[in-house]
């Protein structure tokens, strides 16, 4: 029988992390309190950057946009996969799960972007530091905030483009907790060699450029706090990078795992813990590591909490 381009499979069932019911109710509970984590200090730290004057500087408006990407691709997952947990396993019509793996490789492209952008920021703070209010004007920050969002879109729609593409007219079930696009090619009875490829060159070309463009900034950054004399300006630099490169350290090396190691050399259950990590555990992770490490947003936590308490105080005092 001749198998038509289009779509017979309506739904699909996401299999989940596991199938074992005691896991279940412990991945549930661990992981809501993740999302509720993740949702809490990002919309915070959001708060905290529009409401703090002192905050408004460009390294900080990429961060706002960072927390929201966080927000939503945290979103995209985990309410399924919450979901999934409490009925052994979770049904999404095509469109669904189509959905689903749009946002996730627009956000995750995103964070790439934005991440590649607060390199760029740092190196020209450091390094061209009498330029900066030129080289990182609003207009320039609107720029590169815009084309973060705009290259996130792009590989999106390349991923989804080609799953429309593919032809479902067999097994339905993903062996993942979300639709992530090489579940989804397992199932399509449709002849996959030059969908499964182009997907890869365009998530394969944005990792190479943005992990470019950081590794360059980071290698002027070291050349010229290298070339400092004074201890304190090394570390004053220093301590401005640190937050930014742990995000990137943990950020990237999730990604590469997945998108640069052979298939061969990793089952899909590694697959699947490496993608929690990327998708779940890291957007809750992001904030916590800004707000640590980051001087001017520890100060501002720390007024507007003693303002919260001042307004509190002054509030039980009316009220007696």
């Amino acid at each position: 029988m001749e198998v038509e381009n289009h779509t017979t499979v309506t739904k699909f069932i996401i299999l989940g992390l596991t199938e074992d019911p005691t896991l279940c109710v412990i991945f549930f509970v661990i992981f809501l309190a993740i999302h509720v984590v993740t949702l809490v200090s990002n919309i915070s730290i959001i708060t905290l950057i529009r409401r703090c004057s002192q905050l408004h500087t460009p390294m900080h408006l990429f961060l706002t946009h960072l927390a929201f990407v966080d927000i939503g691709c945290s979103t995209s997952v985990t309410p399924i996969m919450l979901i999934g947990f409490l009925r052994n396993g979770t049904a999404l019509p095509f469109a669904g799960c189509e959905a689903q793996l749009c946002f996730v490789v627009m956000f995750g492209t995103t964070e790439c972007f934005l991440l590649a952008s607060m390199a760029y920021d740092r190196y020209v703070a450091i390094c061209s530091p009498l330029l900066y209010s030129t080289h990182m004007s609003p207009g320039v920050c609107i720029i590169l905030v815009v084309a973060s969002y705009l290259g996130g879109c792009v590989n999106a729609w390349t991923f989804t483009s080609c799953l429309l593409s593919l032809s479902f007219c067999g097994p339905n079930q993903v062996d993942h907790f979300f639709c992530d696009f090489s579940p989804l090619l397992k199932l399509s009875c449709s002849d996959i060699s030059i969908t499964e490829v182009v997907p890869s060159i365009s998530s394969g070309s944005i990792i190479v450029v943005t992990v470019l463009v950081i590794a360059l900034s980071y290698i002027y950054i070291l050349t010229t706090v290298l070339k400092m004399h004074s201890p304190e300006g090394r570390h004053k630099a220093f301590s401005t990078c640190t937050s930014h490169l742990t995000a990137v350290t943990l950020y990237y090396g999730t990604i590469a795992f997945i998108y640069v190691m052979p298939k061969s050399s990793y089952s899909t259950e590694q697959n699947k813990v490496v993608s929690v990590f990327y998708t779940v555990v890291i957007p809750m992770l992001n904030p916590l590591i800004y707000s640590l490490r980051n001087r001017d947003i520890k100060e501002a936590l720390r007024k507007a909490t003693q303002n919260i308490f001042l307004v509190s105080i002054l509030s039980i005092l009316n009220d007696l």
